[in-house]
């Protein structure tokens, strides 16, 4: 098998985590709706410990915990679930940004359909949002800001503090879509002006399937959604279904294992960053994002000459890459986030996008420079 670099599309599964789900799903398998006997306290217990662990990477509530499928579940909550709120108060303007996961810029384009007014704030050519342009077009009718933390394509991470400032006199709910960033950069989700972070399991070592909207509270009120469904009244109403107690144990235990061991997953990565610049550094790639904002797991280059696909084809028996957004890369479409940060077609069409994590294998970095040099002399001939 080739060696898996595309983490940023879903990680593998830390070994721990493994083992844990495994055990909820043969042997401790009750339901958490049912603690008339041991099984279900049991499984009731497992699910509150894991809120506690989400919760702790994020400093929020337990209580604040909403449990989901996983993140594109989570922002179509904490987008469409003010529909409503939005209709009452007659607040119906909403920012985001051009460089949003198609699970928020979907969601908005619902809105819009619904009468909302949809302002799509443009995006710098360091792939980050300038939060003086939010600020621009912030209005008293502003009923919700959505961001993401880090972009799934550049791994380019967002200016949340200086939005959070921005923000701080304004009472317009702010979601950021955390899916990429959640358990490997910690400080900016910290911070309590962040009404809402969508989370997703299969991105920090967990398995598929799960993943949470923390609802931070204002005052001693959750934010004012409503659900997306309906039935038995989990999650305090928000999100029906009989909780997947294997898969939020899973969830958790990622949670815990990224907090515990972020200094020495970050220095693994970074190892591996500097092996990677230095081998394409020869094929004259170019970096699309600015380093100094990108996170240490993550790069997209373009390789001038040397088109993705190709590319992606000739690597594949050595290791797996992508160049696009895992959800986007069934279509032919080029990548919204590098046009909307004022990448040349050229440079999307030639855009290769390497993501690692810590249980990645060491790879022969020269023999992939070997290969993709060899698709430009051929292209050449």
């Amino acid at each position: 098998m080739p060696i898996y670099l595309d983490c940023n599309a879903t990680t593998p599964v830390e070994p721990g985590v493994a083992t844990l789900v495994k055990r909820f799903l043969e042997k401790d398998f009750g339901n958490p709706a049912s603690p008339i006997h041991d099984y279900g306290v049991f499984a009731r217990a497992a699910v509150d410990h894991a809120r506690k662990q989400i919760a702790r990477v994020v400093d929020a509530r337990p209580d604040e915990v909403i449990f989901t499928s996983g993140a594109t579940e989570s922002n179509n909550l904490a987008i469409l679930g003010l529909v409503e709120e939005g209709m009452r108060s007659r607040r119906r303007h909403v920012i985001t940004t051009a460089i949003e996961h198609k699970a928020v810029l979907e969601p908005c384009m619902e809105l819009e359909r619904l009468g909302f007014e949809v302002e799509v704030v443009p995006v710098c050519p360091d792939g980050r949002f300038d939060p003086e342009r939010i600020a621009a077009a912030l209005r008293p009718d502003t009923l919700l800001v959505s961001t993401m933390q880090v972009n799934n394509e550049t791994g380019v991470l967002q200016p949340l503090t200086e939005l959070a400032g921005i923000l701080a006199d304004h009472d317009a709910w702010w979601h950021v879509d955390a899916a990429q960033g959640f358990g490997k950069e910690f400080d900016s989700l910290r911070h309590d002006r962040i009404d809402m972070i969508s989370i997703s399991g299969h991105k920090i070592y967990g398995p598929k399937g799960v993943g949470a909207l923390i609802a931070r509270k204002r005052g001693q009120k959750l934010p004012p959604l409503r659900p997306l469904m309906y039935g038995g009244g989990q999650e305090q109403g928000l999100r029906a279904g009989t909780l997947p107690v294997l898969l939020i144990a899973g969830l958790g235990e990622a949670a815990k294992l990224a907090l515990r061991h972020q200094v020495e997953r970050r220095e693994k990565c970074l190892a591996m960053r500097g092996e990677i610049i230095a081998a394409l550094a020869s094929l004259g790639a170019k970096q699309n994002g600015a380093e100094a904002y990108t996170l240490p797991h993550v790069i997209n280059v373009s390789l001038p000459g040397i088109d993705a696909d190709r590319a992606i084809n000739a690597l594949k028996q050595v290791v797996a890459v992508s160049s696009t957004s895992a959800c986007t890369s069934h279509t032919k479409e080029p990548s919204h986030v590098l046009l909307a940060m004022g990448c040349s077609s050229e440079r999307v069409e030639t855009s290769l996008r390497f993501s690692w994590c810590h249980l990645t294998e060491d790879v022969d970095w020269d023999e992939v420079s070997g290969i993709l040099a060899n698709l430009r002399t051929s292209k050449g001939a």
